[in-house]
């Protein structure tokens, strides 16, 4: 056998390796109840690492570590508002995904809003300054008289369309 053959199937058998061993997922838990609940909590939780995702969303340590920890707390039978609190004591709000409307997150709810105030006044200002230099407007008379020797002095050229 040729020394590039061997390479070959040397490379194809690394490449479909793990498709032969690969297996389907298998349920966290026994009882889809609880995995709906440990979900549904996962869900209202930020990634503390990625925090743009969920904890349910994201494959991060911390994430999968906190989903577990969330998955523990439900088999003991804590409530979702005990296990909420038990990781905004421990976290802070920003756990949360959508963190409640107090003192100290009302920038977080409102920035945006303020944003688009402000963008608006800056559009409605410049359009205002912008339509004020558009307006026709009469000729003071020296400008007219300017106007007028201007025309006299250039004569008119017409183009040739031949």
């Amino acid at each position: 056998m040729s020394p590039l053959k061997v390479i070959v199937l040397l490379v194809c058998s690394l490449l479909f390796a793990p498709l032969v061993m690969a297996k389907e997922a298998k349920s966290m838990v026994a009882d889809p109840e609880m995995e709906k609940v440990v979900n549904e909590i996962s869900a209202e939780l930020r990634c503390l690492v990625c925090q743009n995702q969920t904890i349910a969303d994201s494959s991060a340590g911390l994430a999968v570590d906190l989903k577990n920890q969330v998955r523990e707390m439900v088999k003991r039978g804590q409530s979702q508002d005990e296990i909420v609190e038990y990781m905004v004591t421990r976290y802070g709000d920003f756990v949360l995904y959508r963190p409640p409307v107090k003192p100290t997150t009302m920038l977080l709810w409102a920035g945006p809003f303020l944003l688009l105030l402000a963008g608006l006044t800056v559009l409605v200002v410049n359009l205002r300054k912008r339509t004020a230099l558009l307006k026709d407007g009469e000729l003071s008379s020296e400008e007219n008289e300017r106007l007028k020797a201007l025309l006299e002095s250039e004569p008119v050229q017409k183009e040739d369309k031949s």
